[in-house]
Order: C-alpha cells, then sequence, then structure tokens
C-alpha cells in the first residue's frame, strides 16, 4: 500500500495514517500546484452508523521545502471540529442531506486552515464545512453537489477535505503474499508446496471500491517556491520543492470516567508523515517504521541503506529463480544503488534523465515527493511518468493516474540503474514487473479536487 497500515502503531490509529501525497501541476490552472493529502484509509463505504470522519484531535499538516533544507519554508495546517445537532439521536442523519446545512443531518465536521511561513502563522481561514459521507440515495441523493459546495476559495488558495475514492490501485493480496506478482507468477518460487501451480494472471485491485478522507488544496506556485519564484526554468533550482504531508497529536492523554472523558495537553507530536509512496512500507526495516513516522525529512540519511542496499532488490532473484540474473549479479557486488538515492533522497540531477530535466534538492537525504514547478501538465499522461518517458509524472510529484506500484518495483528490479551504471543491462523480466494493474475503473475529475466521488454505501457492491 503507498502508505495504508504502513506501521504497527499508525495502524491501530487510522485517523493519523498519512495514506497516500499527491502533487503536480494543476492541469486545468497551470499556475498553480495542487496537493492532496489522504488519511482515514481503506474505508468500508457502507461503514455506519458511525461514518468515517478527520480527527478532531489530530493536527494534519502539508509541509514544503524550497531551499535545499528538508525542513519546511511553507507548512498548512488543518484542524477539525465535530459538531452534534441532535445528541438524542443514534443517526448521523435523519432525512435527506440536501445541503451543507441541512437540519437533517447530525453529526457534520468543520475545519480550519492555517498558512505558516517563516515562522509566522496566518489563519486563511474557518468553520469551513466539509461534505457529509456518501451513504446512498436516500441519504445523499446528490453527492457531486455536495461535494462541489465543499469546495472553497480562500485567501491565495482553494481548499476541499472530505471523503473521496480511492485514487491509488494496488493488488494487496498478492504482493504482501511473499511478492507473488501475477502477471510473471509463473516464474515464482512455489516453495514446493505440494498441488500449487502459478500461471499469469491479470492483477486483482484490492483498493477499487474503498475510501479515503482527502485534504486539497491548489495554491498559486509562487506561494510555494523560493523568493516566490514564479516558475518557467526547468533548470532553475527555485523550480523544484519538497513536499511531505505530517498527522501529529498532543503528547499527553488523560482518560477520565465521567461525561468529558479525553483531556489532551502538552506540545503535538508527530504520528506518521509521508513523502514517496511506499517508502516506509518497502524501505523501512519492521522494527524502525513507528521511529520514521516520527523523524523529520532533514534526518533520513539514518534510513539510506535501506535505499541504497533494498531488501527487495535482493528478494527478488530468489522469489524468481532466474529470472533476474543481472540484479542479482549486482546485488552480489554490493555496489550501493545510486539511481535509488537520487530518485527518493535527492531528487533527480539534470543530465541524468535528459538534458532539460531535473527535480534535484541538493546533497542533504530526505524522503521527500519532489515536483519541477517549471514542467507542465501533460497533455496525454504517461501512467508510467518518468519511466515511461513522462517527465511530468512520478518520481516529479505524483499525479493520481500514476501507477507508484510498478514503477517503484521496476525501479528496484534495475531498471533505473543504466542511468547511472552504463554497464547494467536490465533484466527481460522487468517489462513485467508489477501488479497488473492500469487504474481502470478508479474514478477521478477532470477539476478540482481531481480525486473522484467516494463510494456509495448502498452502491458498493460486496
Amino acid at each position: 500500500m503507498s502508505s495504508h497500515r504502513e506501521a504497527p502503531e499508525v495502524s491501530m490509529d487510522p485517523t493519523a495514517d498519512s495514506a497516500d501525497l499527491y502533487a503536480f501541476v494543476s492541469p486545468d490552472d497551470p499556475g498553480t500546484v495542487t496537493v492532496i493529502a489522504n488519511y482515514v484509509p481503506l474505508q468500508a463505504p457502507a461503514g455506519g452508523p458511525n461514518f468515517y470522519e478527520f480527527s478532531p484531535d489530530v493536527l494534519y499538516a502539508i509541509h514544503v521545502s524550497n531551499d535545499g533544507s528538508a525542513r519546511s519554508n511553507v507548512t498548512y495546517e488543518f484542524r477539525f471540529e465535530s459538531v452534534l445537532s441532535d445528541p438524542t439521536t443514534f443517526l448521523y442523519n435523519s432525512g435527506p442531506i440536501a445541503s451543507l446545512s441541512s437540519k437533517t443531518w447530525n453529526r457534520r465536521q468543520f475545519y480550519s486552515v492555517t498558512r505558516v511561513a517563516d515562522g509566522k502563522a496566518t489563519e486563511l481561514a474557518k468553520n469551513l464545512p466539509c461534505p457529509p459521507c456518501n451513504i446512498g440515495p436516500l441519504s445523499t441523493p446528490d453527492y457531486p453537489r455536495l461535494a462541489q459546495d465543499a469546495v472553497h476559495r480562500i485567501s491565495g488558495a482553494t481548499v476541499f477535505a472530505g471523503q473521496r475514492a480511492d485514487a491509488f490501485y494496488v493488488d494487496l493480496g498478492s504482493i504482501f503474499d511473499l511478492g507473488d506478482l501475477r502477471p510473471i507468477e509463473e516464474l515464482h518460487a512455489t516453495f514446493a508446496i505440494p498441488g500449487l501451480k502459478l500461471k499469469s494472471a491479470k492483477g486483482v485491485d484490492s483498493t477499487l471500491h474503498v475510501n479515503v478522507h482527502s485534504i486539497a488544496i491548489r495554491v498559486p506556485i509562487g506561494e510555494l517556491t523560493n523568493g516566490g519564484y514564479g516558475g518557467g526554468d526547468v533548470l532553475d533550482p527555485r523550480s523544484t520543492i519538497g513536499i511531505w504531508t505530517t498527522a501529529s497529536r498532543r503528547a499527553a492523554t488523560v482518560r477520565h470516567a465521567g461525561a468529558a472523558r479525553v483531556t489532551q495537553s502538552g506540545p503535538f507530536v508527530q504520528e506518521s508523515r509521508l513523502g514517496n509512496p511506499l517508502f516506509n512500507e518497502v524501505l523501512v526495516p519492521l522494527a524502525r517504521k513507528d521511529f520514521w513516522n516520527s523523524q523529520y525529512p532533514a534526518g533520513d540519511a539514518q534510513f539510506s541503506r535501506g535505499v541504497t542496499h533494498p531488501e527487495l532488490a535482493s528478494l527478488l532473484p530468489v522469489l524468481y529463480p532466474g529470472a533476474f540474473p543481472n540484479l542479482a549479479a549486482f546485488n552480489a557486488s554490493g555496489a550501493p544503488r545510486a539511481d535509488l538515492a537520487a530518485i527518493l533522497l535527492t531528487g533527480i540531477p539534470a543530465g541524468v534523465v535528459s538534458a532539460g530535466f531535473q527535480n534535484n534538492t541538493g546533497t542533504i537525504m530526505a524522503d521527500m515527493l519532489r515536483l519541477n514547478v517549471s514542467i507542465p501538465a501533460a497533455a496525454k499522461p504517461n501512467a508510467l511518468g518518468v519511466v515511461g518517458g513522462d517527465v511530468a509524472g512520478y518520481p516529479n510529484g505524483r499525479r493520481l493516474v500514476d501507477d507508484v506500484v510498478s514503477i517503484e518495483l521496476r525501479a528496484i528490479a534495475g531498471v533505473t540503474l543504466p542511468l547511472v551504471d552504463k554497464a547494467f543491462t536490465p533484466d527481460k523480466a522487468i517489462a513485467d514487473v508489477g501488479d497488473g494493474l492500469t487504474g481502470a475503473g478508479t474514478q477521478l475529475l477532470g477539476v478540482f479536487p481531481y480525486i473522484g466521488t467516494p463510494h456509495s454505501g448502498y452502491a458498493t457492491p460486496a
């Protein structure tokens, strides 16, 4: 999963789980950047009567580093409040929710947006209403309109916060069954299990019918870059920004037996974070995952060995005997994976992919999603992003259509090694490495907030 249940502690605290991060030059508003931060993953659409929501106790934040320090220069903070209209009923709604102010809607959420830059905090908006969850045709008969009414234009930005259909597509069932990738599973070691025969197959989208809660913000490029740079020169260092999200809770929680059951105090402590997809899942050992979630990107050199000597790269030749001989030989050499370090920890310097591309943020190793704001949105996006020749896609930012599972699996398998080692020849099996999904069926919008209408609890298939 991109960052769904990626560490032991946060798997027990889904409202603080930074699940996915997207950042891209807005395709319909090229002078702006859109950032989408997802939380509360793997929501069953029919999960009532207490439907999903943001936690009022969590500080949600989107961070931007624009000076090569891997520390936040611009932060957008989001705080939520839940309001109960009728405490005498168990119902989420007592009739159709026709608008964001419907009296039949019992449990609502509102939020504030604060921008922090140069040590100064400015509240951009407060009491912004979220839309309800998509319950069904009787409760939410015109859900797209409810969601559109929850798109708010505030000082210097456009924002949305609420339930959405999960745009991340992945075959969880195959990947976590000892890396049994369906497209190449006939090559997989069966461990001599009697009667077991594997053959290639299409992937099964485990997240096709689940929802998430999204925070989406669209801001002018100059609000995020160093010195207010508006973009234009791809090779200008000011064009590249690093982005990550966090979720934090107060340091102290006291539980009481009375009506006011919980008291929280003290400074906020980071519970989760997310930059590149799949970083914590695949590259950080299980014993350090919770610790990684508590750290800042500027200190990620301590996790660099998981990138330069990834465990999965050593497992692929074992799981697929004979399919990755060139990768096995490279692994045996003990040489570090400079390609992965560039992609995930520093950004790609100019001239590595092409003379006219870079998304490098300097020498500090940090897990951030790097976006070159001077590269315009692609007219016809390639889901394989930079690997597929489309420099407007991952790992240059991340779009909703990008097949990050296949991109990262192929990179780990060696497809990007020739960028730094001309003598390396990728194994033939790499062409089919992935989970066999294309994102078909994923619900997306052509306008902000781009991520699609959440699945209805009434209409979602079992």
